[in-house]
């Protein structure tokens, strides 16, 4: 299918990137450019000088089919590089959904029978409401909450598994967040076939999951990768398109939303004005020294949060290929503890980690943020769609589509956007 069409990629991570693969691969001659000096985007390793770590803790689950297959093409060993299990949900105490291999449906039910700490009424609450959600087809009035689908649950169902699901998946807390994604997530995740609710951890860093072997592929297969090179324009000429002068048959923007904003202004204002009134929600990941060797129970653990204790999971990297001892935890929907201020946000982690695992009191080593890590998931949100004129198309996890903003929806987004330049 060699076409022989000059395509440009603006922006290197995972759904540039995967518009690049998907673009070469159909036969096109590709230019890739990237503003930062390193590719992978908000989903990347950082050199801290003393370590190497994650600009944030990243998980991928069964259900990524997209993601799985294109980190398969260029040569990812997916055994290797991911630790899969079945989905836990646990707690330091024990409580928690613990999932077993098999059907969805049955171990579902399974593990919600099995739930440590729950009554028959807290179980029986919550099958009943999946079963009606899946009779529904995962589908709800649009202008719901989660909070509000969710208001009739008891108090434990709410506070120990579909709100912190919630905040995991969409990144947005549960009163704020869109019911109908989120419902959209619990079928793929939960419901879409065995092992679609498998953890994947890594236990690489980011950049050697996907950006590093997908930046290799590439090379090798004749694109042409451009890092620390900020577009500064981009205008129509003559049915084809420039960047900063240099003409292109098709461009893909996945940079973040505000430089495609920036740069669409003249060409599609309504596109534009649309991609950069978005709403963003932070990360916060404070990467903290344990006093002892001793793991955790298990490489990923639920964390019981409120008003005083910000994190919602942690992870344990000296099970995941990191450095012994080193736990990130991790704050979603952070967005008030940020206003509190980044001290305040550690020193909080780290006595809410110290009271859930025992043990002398931890340190930290770094905490990073991610101001803009994910859009505000809303009722009604009125995301740009992926078309913006021709041959000018958008990719990314903002950009219209049936999911969150999670490494999938980038991946699936991008690939979109590859086949159609």
């Amino acid at each position: 299918m060699a076409t022989g069409r000059a395509v440009a990629v603006v922006g290197g991570g995972w759904a540039g990137l995967a518009a690049a693969v998907e673009a070469t691969r159909r036969g096109h001659q590709v230019t890739l450019f990237e503003m930062a000096p390193q590719l992978g985007g908000r989903a990347r390793a950082v050199d801290f000088g003393d370590a190497l770590l994650d600009n944030g803790q990243h998980i991928l689950i069964g259900a990524y089919a997209q993601t799985l297959s294109l980190m398969r093409f260029v040569g990812v060993d997916l055994d290797r590089a991911l630790l899969r299990t079945p989905l836990k949900v646990t707690y330091p105490d024990g409580a928690g959904l613990q999932l077993q291999p098999g059907s969805p449906l049955i171990t579902f039910a399974a593990g919600v029978m099995r739930y440590p700490g729950w009554g028959w009424r807290e179980k029986q609450a919550l099958l009943m409401a999946s079963t009606r959600w899946a009779l529904q087809r995962f589908r709800c009035d649009p202008s719901l909450t989660v909070s509000q689908l969710t208001a009739r649950l008891p108090a434990k169902v709410r506070d120990e598994l579909l709100d912190p699901l919630c905040v995991a998946a969409l990144n947005t807390p549960a009163p704020q967040a869109s019911a109908a994604v989120f419902l959209r997530v619990l079928k793929d995740a939960l419901f879409s076939g065995p092992g679609s609710a498998d953890l994947l951890l890594p236990r690489q860093r980011l950049s050697e999951l996907w950006p590093t072997p997908a930046a290799r592929w590439l090379k090798a297969s004749g694109a042409a990768l451009r890092l620390s090179t900020r577009v500064g324009e981009l205008a129509p000429i003559d049915g084809r398109w420039q960047l900063d002068g240099e003409a292109f048959d098709a461009v893909v923007l996945a940079c973040t939303a505000n430089e495609a904003a920036r740069l669409t202004a003249a060409i599609a204002p309504d596109w534009s004005m649309r991609a950069a009134a978005l709403s963003y929600e932070p990360i916060v990941t404070v990467y903290a020294q344990r006093p002892t060797s001793q793991p955790l129970p298990q490489p990923m653990m639920a964390l019981r949060s409120d008003a005083k204790r910000p994190a919602q999971f942690a992870f344990d990297l000296g099970q995941l290929g990191g450095p012994d001892s080193v736990i990130a935890l991790v704050v979603s929907g952070a967005a008030e503890w940020v206003a509190r201020g980044m001290d305040a946000v550690e020193q909080a982690s780290l006595q809410q980690a110290n009271a859930a695992f025992g043990g002398a009191p931890w340190q930290a080593l770094r905490t990073t943020t991610e101001k803009r890590a994910t859009f505000l998931c809303t009722p009604g949100l009125r995301r740009p769609p992926q078309q913006i004129s021709a041959g000018l198309v958008a990719a990314g996890d903002y950009v219209e589509g049936p999911y969150p903003a999670t490494l999938e929806g980038a991946t699936r987004s991008g690939l979109a956007a590859g086949k159609v330049v």
